[in-house]
């Protein structure tokens, strides 16, 4: 009320007042390209998909939401209308809502309804109504502080189908921490085959990597990078973080890295501000190049500092990279350990990610890294693993071709050849 009758004040007058009082007015584009988009939907599919597709079936969060909404929705109508009218739903013709990030979730519904009188009588109208569900209860959540001098323990795991891309890694490290003198060690984990293994005193798969560590050691003379062997057919991410994490103190923070990372300043002190003890683990989605021969087809690859994250995509179905404490680690493995009674086959099916998801009561931000930037290379995916661990590798690996529009491209061209 006190908005209203202020508002009448004003220069705009009582049409300044915004719907519905006390919320933010709707955004304002200034180009075309700012146009907040609608999404359709029905009581039984929407048609503007999270993976793409133009319709899928509405579930979960999302039918609750539009349940919701439509309850509400006659509820007002009653409110406004009794006793003269009593109104029931009887279907929805269309619906359409869309995020307006200054005020919240809109809806744009029409509905068919059934109004029925006092005295009985009913009849069938459309009626189009309006609903905002505002972001509300905004409040400022305390959060330990966190500082940009922690030390940083990198954890590198190395297969042999990595070996073509140590030294790349390895030269980004030395350049970015070493030579910057950043706070900031590594740890190599040598993963042997059995077989490897049992001829590593004949021939060590890993010996060109050892060498390149005993060079940056002469180079930087007060730098170890020291190194564990592991055997084993199934390099479990749990498995391995178990042997690293029980030699390190516990207030180790953790940055459990890929090969194909590009360590860089940015990224790691993002790694400690964003990592906080007994309160959140960090898992950063890198950015992944797409297959530069299908992209640029033989034509000179972009080299713009402005459009560095043109061509290619973040990676959702990677979860390599992670910042963590090894007291978090620590704890959540315990409860892990409880709960399994460390069956083999349990620890082969998770990452790390699963053992904070389902054994920790910390936060856990899941969030793009434009730090973390990855040349295009297909990675080898292990069908040792579980299946839901390797089909989300291929998945990753199938993504990261390229666009739809490239892939398009690339086979209207095989096309074009194939018919002259």
């Amino acid at each position: 009320m006190q908005i209203r009758n202020l508002t009448a004040l004003t220069p705009a007058g009582e049409a300044g007042v915004t719907w519905p009082v006390g919320i933010n007015a709707p955004f304002l584009p200034k180009s075309r390209f700012e146009v907040i988009s609608w999404d359709y939907f029905t009581e039984q599919h929407l048609f503007s998909c999270p993976d793409g597709s133009p319709k899928c079936e509405l579930s979960g969060a999302s039918k609750a939401d539009v349940s919701e909404i439509i309850e509400s929705a006659v509820e007002q109508l009653n409110h406004l209308y009794q006793p003269l009218l009593r109104f029931s739903k009887r279907q929805l013709l269309n619906g359409y809502r869309r995020f307006d990030p200054t005020r919240g979730m809109e809806y744009t519904l029409d509905l068919l309804l059934e109004a029925a009188t006092q005295k009985g009588h009913s009849h069938v109208l459309a009626k189009r109504v309006s609903l905002v569900r505002p972001l509300s209860k905004v409040e400022i959540i305390p959060m330990p502080y966190v500082t940009e001098a922690t030390r940083v323990q990198l954890v590198l795991p190395l297969t042999v189908q990595d070996l073509d891309f140590v030294a790349n890694f390895l030269d980004m490290f030395a350049m970015n921490t070493l030579d910057t003198h950043d706070n900031a060690l590594l740890t190599l984990l040598f993963i042997y085959h059995p077989y490897d293994a049992q001829r590593v005193g004949q021939v060590d798969v890993f010996a060109g990597v050892k060498a390149m560590v005993g060079e940056l050691e002469k180079r930087y003379a007060e730098v170890k990078i020291p190194w564990i062997s592991v055997k084993t057919e199934v390099p479990s991410q749990v498995k391995l973080m178990d042997i690293v994490s029980k030699k390190h103190p516990v207030d180790t923070l953790f940055f459990l890295a890929s090969v194909w990372t590009e360590i860089n300043m940015e990224f790691l002190n993002r790694c400690r501000m964003n990592t906080i003890s007994n309160w959140q683990v960090f898992f950063p989605v890198h950015f992944q190049e797409f297959n530069p021969a299908l992209v640029y087809r033989g034509e000179q690859t972009a080299s713009s500092n402005t459009d560095f994250l043109r061509d290619g995509h973040f990676d959702r179905h990677s979860f390599a990279e992670a910042c963590f404490y090894n007291s978090d680690y620590m704890t959540a493995r315990t409860k892990l350990a409880a709960d399994i009674l460390d069956r083999d086959e349990v620890l082969e099916s998770m990452e790390v990610f699963d053992v904070f998801l389902h054994y920790s009561g910390l936060h856990l931000f899941r969030a793009v890294e434009p730090g973390l930037v990855q040349k295009y290379t297909l990675r080898s995916c292990n069908p040792r693993l579980s299946e839901e661990l390797y089909h989300r590798c291929v998945l990753s690996n199938l993504e990261g071709l390229a666009s739809r529009s490239h892939l398009a491209m690339a086979l209207f061209e095989q096309e074009q050849a194939n018919s002259t």
